[in-house]
């Protein structure tokens, strides 16, 4: 493999890994409507994500400073043509990351009230968005010869990247709910579970629906063993959560978010951005990528911060491990 090929690989893990670690926070931001009662048990949601939320967005900030160094012109036509619904994302990660630490700040109800709306919202919005845009890279935009995106907002908004807005939302939040089912005690848990198998049968419907339409649009023999295993863990999950496997759902459920992520970089790939207005146009691992002596330094770079990064990030899990309820919960603060 060359090293352009490496770094594609890279890049495809580091967006495994944020979606995987940030789709149970959305997740969860989104069932705080969806699950909780009453305050108190919207802050038993909220402190299940409160020790790593914010930890688990360094992978995006990772995966957007990989593309911009090992892809330059895949991050600036990204970045330039899908400008709006990234900026829109940025505002809601940004709001949200406020919202948690402001929530408690006050003892009004309308000024925590206010918060719990912002961390719905911004959690619902961006869980939609991101598989809006990660729909549009694999089906195709319309890039010129000059490596620019030529379309308009409106052009983003097709059916297959709608579909994949639904898709994202719905299995995070499934996600979601088996985290909450696995970090949560009492009453509250008995109820993420049954929600969870609610979330799931919806889920694995469009989540088919869009591995299948990506398959027979995009597909090859590599994407097509990576959508089987996406749909035998995601059905899976759903069979562990109904039997009260929290720990083996959440297993399953992250696995069939990294075959699917899989999926999506294996037809793509050797592009990284294709042109729907001509093949000849499309970036690639090739025509996107630094120069080789830039991505030999960053791969030694990678190779020594990545193992002390998982270590301290497993060890966060680790410590902040069990399980909390509202027993736990002193004020509804």
């Amino acid at each position: 493999m060359e090293l352009h090929d490496v770094w594609f690989v890279l890049i495809a893990i580091l967006w495994t890994g944020y979606f995987f670690l940030e789709g149970f926070d959305f997740g969860i931001g989104v069932l705080t409507k969806l699950l909780a009662r009453d305050r108190k048990e919207r802050r038993v949601l909220i402190n299940t994500i409160g020790p790593v939320w914010d930890g688990n967005e360094v992978w995006l900030l990772s995966a957007g400073g990989a593309t911009f160094a090992a892809f330059p012109e895949w991050y600036a036509t990204l970045f330039s043509g899908f400008y709006l619904p990234l900026l829109v994302i940025l505002l809601c990660l940004i709001v949200r990351g406020v919202a948690f630490e402001y929530r408690a700040k006050r003892p009004e109800e309308k000024w925590q009230t206010n918060w719990e709306h912002a961390i719905f919202w911004t959690s619902l919005i961006p869980a939609v968005l991101w598989g809006v845009a990660f729909g549009n890279i694999v089906r195709g935009v319309k890039i010129d010869a000059h490596m620019e995106y030529t379309g308009s907002v409106l052009d983003l908004l097709n059916p297959y990247a709608l579909l994949g807005g639904l898709v994202t939302l719905t299995l995070f939040t499934f996600h979601g709910a088996v985290f909450a089912g696995l970090k949560t005690a009492g009453d509250i848990r008995a109820r993420a579970r049954a929600l969870a198998l609610k979330l799931g049968a919806v889920t694995a419907v469009l989540a088919l629906a869009f591995l299948i339409w990506t398959q027979l649009d995009n597909g090859n023999g590599r994407s097509l063993v990576a959508m089987v295993v996406a749909a035998v863990a995601l059905l899976g999950a759903i069979v562990m959560i109904g039997a009260g496997r929290e720990g083996w759902s959440f297993a399953l459920s992250g696995v069939a978010i990294a075959a699917a992520v899989a999926m999506l970089f294996l037809t793509l790939f050797p592009n990284v951005m294709p042109s729907s207005l001509n093949d000849a146009w499309s970036l690639t691992v090739t025509n996107a990528s630094s120069s080789p002596y830039t991505l030999k330094i960053m791969t030694w770079c990678a190779g020594i911060a990545t193992p002390v990064v998982l270590l301290y990030q497993g060890w966060t899990y680790w410590v902040f491990r069990k399980r909390i309820g509202t027993q736990h919960i002193a004020d509804a603060h």
